[in-house]
This record gives C-alpha cells, sequence and structure tokens, in this order.
C-alpha cells in the first residue's frame, strides 16, 4: 500500500482538518513554527503508536471545543485479498471499506477527554446506508443468520459459518445499495478482524529527526539497523506465525496436561484455570544489531556528523537490497532537516540516494528543509509549501496552472533565498531530469579523461532546463535565464528513426541565427549510449540492442522475467500495485544515475564511435566563449 495524503485535525496548530498530498518523495518547506514537524510526528503516532513520538492531551489544537484529534492516512493500491481465517477470504471492496476515490482512507481519533490517550481507528468509507445493511461488520455470526433469514434470501450456496459468506450473499440480495460516506468502527467484530489483517500489510514508517538524541540504544545509526531487522522480521512474517502456532500448540498441550494432574488433585481450582497468551511475541525486541569500528567503539560515540554519514549510506544500501526485492514491504523515510551537521557534498549525495530511494519500487520519502542549497535540488513538483493565514495552516503544492505554480515557487524562494546564478551564460534544454543526470555523468567521464572538455557538473556557466519537470533550481535557473534572453542549447531524443517528433522544434531553433544550437539523438534514445557491460553491473541484466531498439523497455522486460521466474513481461498488466510504467521509471533512473556512472572511456567510445556526445559539449564550450 503507498501513502498517498494524511489529514490533521485539532493536532497542535491544525486545528481545521487539513490534508497533506503524498508523493514518492515530498519536499515540506516553510518557516519556523508553521507546522513542518508537526506532520512527520503525526505519521509517526499514526504507524507507530507510542514510538519515538508520544501523543498527549497538550496535542488538541488550542481553543478547540471539539476534544478529539484526528490523524488520518489515504492509501492507495489497497491490498487486495484479507484472510480472516483459513475459510474466510475477503477484500475491501466486497466489504465496503474503500473511499469514493476507491482508495483505504483510515482516521485514528484520540479523545483528549479520557485520561489515557488511544487511538480509536475507522474506516472512512463509501458504504451502505441502507438499515438492514449498515451494520453488517459489527454482527456476530449468531445475529448475520438472524437477519439472513428475516430478509428470506434464497441462497443454497451460502455457508452459514462463515461472516463473509453471509454478508456477501445479503448484500448480493440487493439489486440496487445506496452508498454513502461514512466512519466504520474498526475495533468490533470482524471490522476489527479485518484491521487487524490490514495493520501487517501497511507500510514501515521511519523517523530520523534532527535533534533527536544519541543514546547507546537509540542513536542515528541503531535506528536504521532496527529498522533493518523489522523489514526482514515483516517480509517473513508468514514463518514467524507458523513458529508462533507450533509454539502455541505445544505450549497449550502442556498447560493442559498440568491442568488434567491438577484436576487429580485439586479439581475446583483446576476448574479456575485456563491456557492463555497474554499478548503477541514481539520478535522485533529479541535481535539486536550494532555498528562498532575497529577498536570497538561504539558509533554513536562518534560525532553527528559521522552517524549521519552512517544514516546517508545506509538509504544507499537499502535503496540498492529494494530494487532485487519485489515484494518488499512499504517503507516510508522521514527526514528531517537531512542537512544536519553533513558537508554539502555529503548533502547532495543524501539527496542524490533519496531520489534514487524513492523510485526502489514501494518506497516513500518525506523530507523537511530549510537549507537554500538542499531544497533546490528537489523535484518541483514535491514541493509542499506551508504558511500561515489568521492562524490557519495552508499547504499548497504544484498543479495544473503553471502560474499557480509560479507563484508557489516564488514564496518558497523567497523564503529560503533559492536565487539563481548569476554566471551561467547557457540554458541546456532536454526532455528530463534523467537526461540532465546523463549528461552530467558522462561529461564528467570524458573530462577526466581529456580536461578540455567540458565537464557539466562542476559548470557554474551552465543551468539545464528538463522539460518535463525539474529541481527548484532549474526552474529559478530557466525563468532568470529566459527574461536575460540568454543563449540556448536543445538536446533531444530521436525516438522514431524516420520521424523525429522534435525535428521541428530544432529545426525552428537552428533558424533563430543568434548562437542558440538544437540537435536530436542519432540513436532513438539518449540511454542508447549505454554499453551493456555496465548495465550488467549496475541492473544485473545481459541484453543486446540496436541504436533502434527501446532500451529501457528491453531492461526492465528482462530484469522483471530474471526476477519472476515462469512469468511473461508482455501478460503483466499491473507489476507490484504500481504498474509497468512505474517499474519502467525506475530502471530508467538507475540507468541514467549508477549505470551511466560506471561508464569508461573505453565503453563510450565503443557505443559513440563518431563522438557524437563529445560534438555537442565541444559546441557548448564554444558558445561560452
Amino acid at each position: 500500500m503507498i501513502l498517498k495524503n494524511v489529514i490533521l485535525k485539532n493536532f497542535r496548530s491544525y486545528k481545521e482538518e487539513t490534508k497533506i498530498d503524498i508523493g514518492d518523495i515530498t519536499t515540506i518547506i516553510g518557516k519556523n513554527d508553521v507546522g513542518k514537524s508537526t506532520i512527520l510526528e503525526a505519521l509517526d503516532i499514526f504507524f507507530n503508536g507510542n514510538g519515538i513520538i508520544k501523543i498527549e492531551q497538550e496535542d488538541l489544537s488550542i481553543g478547540s471545543e471539539d476534544k478529539n484529534i484526528v490523524i488520518g492516512c489515504t492509501f492507495s493500491d489497497p491490498t487486495n485479498e484479507i484472510i480472516i481465517d483459513s475459510t474466510a477470504k475477503t477484500n475491501l471492496a466486497d466489504e465496503f471499506l474503500l473511499n469514493e476515490d476507491g482508495d483505504l482512507e483510515i482516521h485514528k481519533i484520540f479523545n483528549c477527554e479520557k485520561k489515557a490517550l488511544s487511538p480509536e481507528p475507522f474506516a472512512v468509507a463509501n458504504y451502505p446506508s441502507e438499515d438492514d445493511l449498515k451494520d453488517l461488520l459489527y454482527l456476530n455470526n449468531s445475529n448475520l443468520k438472524k437477519r439472513f433469514d428475516q430478509l428470506k434470501i434464497n441462497d443454497n450456496f451460502v455457508n452459514k459459518s462463515s461472516n463473509v459468506s453471509l454478508r456477501k450473499s445479503i448484500y448480493n440480495s440487493f439489486s440496487k445499495i445506496k452508498l454513502g460516506t461514512q466512519l466504520i468502527d474498526l475495533d468490533k467484530e470482524d471490522a476489527k478482524k479485518i484491521w487487524s489483517k490490514l495493520k501487517e500489510n501497511l507500510p514501515i514508517y521511519a523517523l530520523f529527526q534532527s535533534d533527536r538524541p544519541s543514546r547507546d540504544d537509540d542513536s542515528e545509526v541503531q535506528d536504521p539497523m532496527k529498522l533493518a531487522i523489522d523489514e526482514v522480521i515483516k517480509e517473513l512474517e508468514p514463518d514467524f506465525e507458523r513458529i508462533k502456532e507450533k509454539i502455541k500448540f505445544r505450549t497449550t498441550e502442556v498447560a493442559a496436561k498440568t491442568i488434567e494432574k491438577l484436576n487429580e488433585m485439586d479439581p475446583s481450582l483446576a476448574r479456575e484455570l485456563n491456557p492463555n497468551f497474554k499478548s503477541e511475541p514481539k520478535w522485533g525486541s529479541i535481535f539486536k544489531l550494532s555498528l562498532t569500528d575497529d577498536q570497538q567503539v561504539p558509533i554513536n560515540k562518534r560525532g553527528s556528523g559521522v552517524r549521519r554519514l552512517i544514516l546517508i549510506n545506509f538509504f544507499r544500501a537499502d535503496a540498492e537490497r529494494r530494487q532485487k526485492i519485489n515484494n518488499a514491504p512499504g517503507i516510508i523515510y522521514a527526514i528531517e532537516e537531512p542537512e544536519t551537521s553533513q558537508h554539502p557534498d555529503n548533502q547532495k549525495m543524501l539527496i542524490e540516494a533519496l531520489k534514487i530511494l524513492s523510485v526502489s519500487g514501494n518506497s516513500q520519502v518525506i523530507l523537511t528543509t530549510h537549507v537554500p542549497s538542499l531544497a533546490s535540488l528537489v523535484p518541483v513538483e514535491s514541493i509542499r509549501y506551508i504558511r500561515k493565514d489568521r492562524d490557519k495552516n495552508i499547504i499548497e503544492t504544484s498543479g495544473d496552472d503553471p502560474n499557480l505554480n509560479d507563484d508557489i515557487y516564488n514564496k518558497v524562494c523567497n523564503t529560503l533565498g533559492v536565487l539563481p546564478d548569476s554566471r551561467v551564460k547557457i540554458l541546456i534544454c532536454v526532455e528530463g531530469k534523467n537526461d540532465v543526470t546523463f549528461l552530467k555523468n558522462i561529461s564528467r567521464i570524458l573530462h577526466n579523461n581529456n580536461n578540455s572538455i567540458l565537464d557539466l557538473e562542476n559548470s557554474k556557466e551552465i543551468a539545464f532546463c528538463p522539460l518535463g519537470g525539474s529541481t527548484l533550481k532549474e526552474w529559478v535557473d530557466c525563468r532568470y535565464l529566459k527574461e536575460l534572453n540568454k543563449r540556448e542549447v536543445h538536446i533531444y531524443d530521436r525516438d522514431d528513426m524516420v520521424n523525429p517528433p522534435y525535428q521541428p522544434q530544432c529545426d525552428e531553433v537552428n533558424q533563430r541565427n543568434n548562437g542558440d544550437f538544437a540537435v536530436i539523438t542519432s540513436k532513438k534514445t539518449i540511454e542508447n549510449y549505454l554499453h551493456p557491460d555496465s548495465i550488467n553491473r549496475t541492473v544485473g541484466v545481459h541484453v543486446s540492442f540496436t541504436d533502434s531498439d527501446n532500451v529501457v523497455e528491453i531492461v526492465s522486460k528482462t530484469k522483471w522475467e530474471i526476477d519472476n521466474p515462469g512469468k511473461s513481461w508482455d501478460n503483466i498488466s499491473d507489476i507490484s500495485n504500481r504498474g509497468k510504467g512505474k517499474y519502467k521509471s525506475r530502471i530508467k533512473v538507475i540507468l541514467n544515475t549508477e549505470t551511466v556512472s560506471n561508464m569508461t572511456k573505453e565503453m563510450i567510445d565503443v557505443m559513440d564511435p563518431t563522438h557524437e556526445i563529445e560534438g555537442w559539449l565541444n559546441t557548448i564550450s564554444s558558445k561560452l566563449s
């Protein structure tokens, strides 16, 4: 399941109901004390209960007459089949537990009039409103059979010992069911059983705070290691369930024999006793993992910068691991001010690692930051700008209206001080963010072999404009350059070997006679310049292709079928609930980051024997003078 949005009401500064959309990567930006950390901490309360953050009566919004705090989450791609017991299989759609958009929406409500705050879970569902249907999830088997008989339903196939079968039969007896949005209490009868199973499928949530303490048992390093254990335990849940049931069976058997023997000596005492397990085993608390250096000095005794650096590389290692696991549990990394105690180079590495992590399957990343240099590297569509208006929190995000987006981005730039670089002379226009990454990496490799070739990564005179999406810095520089009429270089994929779709645009640019320049790749796409050996090293597949082949499609198909023996890519309409498009996007990111970074000059010469890429870079260099 993928987190789609967060709903807050009466929680700290979020007095009115506020919805915050969450994407693969989400960057929360705003001034101090506007509620950025509140969002991350609310999610920790929702997912982890009494984890890092504990909810208190003081968290109720000041002046609120309503004494209920609401922390809600909406999930897209909700789990399909739910097994209540060995004979009862159902799904959220059949139980009418999805909202009007077909998503799973769960609200946890905390009644602040109570001394001890504990969550009361509800599903916001498009649920039947008829009197005979609106309470079905709350009825036990006996009452369901009574309702079935009262409605005089003729169904010879119903299994009256199964609540699921009875409900389905009752629903099917109505030709048309009136639906309406309702709060369904998930702490009653079968609703409680369904919620118990749903919790197993929720993403893991990991919160890393900038000011968290560094104790031996709770440091910035220990949490990632604990998180690694939690993930493995979730993956091995069926095995642990079998172990648990076997232990229960054997120990219950011993307890029953003990009572049997006791009955011979004291029957009245024996009648008072019954085998009972008080709580479920907490597997995560059994296993401990720590990191020490060569001299056995715990990492938490090292400097905060070192600890955060280890955290960065945990993200990088986990991204690589998760790319290899198709059914890894969903995970949400929430990082408050990731720039804390880090050198600017490490800040940049962290953002790149998080970008890769956010597309590595079912992982999501949520950030907060105050640092202009860090904010300038995030995708503009990821930005959630928070501001206050008369003590009300307003969330602004990008949408379909470019004029509104310009207004939001201007506010972000003014808040953080993100400014254009006045040294920029040339704007390089490409199709998307992956093209920027490819060109920066390939130019670095060529520059290291011949320093006369332009290094796009480190040139202060170059700014990129990905026309299909950009970072905040690129958006700023693009506007700045357009206003000053700087020179432009356009590089586009050929796509169609006979009729390139961007040929008219390139012709128009080249006919300006003002120094602007446009070129279309001789190969189908920019990925066709990648060497198969480098693809094998980074993706783990052997592929071959021609200049006119779709490399991303070939690599995605090959990778999928290797990881899923016996399953054909062509017959898969939906992969891991995210779709083929999502899978291919992930492969495309890997190809344009890790694969191109692993290229050598010799590999480039093999794939680009006419030195086409060098020609582009030399043309750009000539226009800088």
